[in-house]
């Protein structure tokens, strides 16, 4: 089964309504605190503020990203990505933040932002390859208490927007 797997190609579209279980399901999964509740997922589904890009594997939604906007700004934020724990090191996190980058570009953003715990490795170590920089931190940030490491891109040329 798990080669099988390994061998379907990844599709990314945009998010659905009807994707909804299958988000919750994947976000309870990858996730142990600051889950995602279902009222959430279901407002960023239908908001033109914000942009929810699925990956599937066949007819099985295997991670997403979700990105956000705010009004009057050019400053797009990777609010949540997440990727099924039987599909990774596929390069699926990479292709996803590469689909919400361009998808923040559409929106006419100039830089993406981002929070990642301050004990996410492999998180972090995928954004440094993907152009982000370290600019800021949120103490106390999440649920456990860790610090949120605030990350930034430009998304014209990568380079760090402001240093605020």
């Amino acid at each position: 089964m798990i080669g099988s797997r390994r061998n379907t190609p990844i599709r990314l579209r945009r998010g659905r309504l009807r994707d909804l279980d299958a988000l919750i399901a994947l976000e309870r999964a990858a996730f142990t605190t600051d889950i995602l509740s279902r009222r959430s997922f279901r407002r960023f589904l239908a908001a033109r503020a914000a942009a929810a890009i699925v990956a599937e594997s066949g007819d099985q939604i295997v991670g997403y990203a979700l990105v956000l906007y705010r009004p009057r700004s050019d400053l797009a934020r990777l609010y949540s990505i997440a990727v099924d724990r039987g599909y990774r090191k596929r390069g699926i996190a990479r292709q996803l933040l590469a689909a919400a980058e361009r998808a923040a570009r559409r929106h006419g953003c100039r830089a993406m932002r981002l929070e990642v715990h301050e004990h996410n490795t492999r998180a972090i170590g995928r954004y440094e390859k993907s152009g982000y920089r370290l600019f800021g931190r949120h103490r106390d940030y999440y649920d456990d208490h860790g610090d949120a490491l605030r990350f930034e891109k430009a998304l014209d040329d990568g380079s760090v927007v402001t240093a605020s």
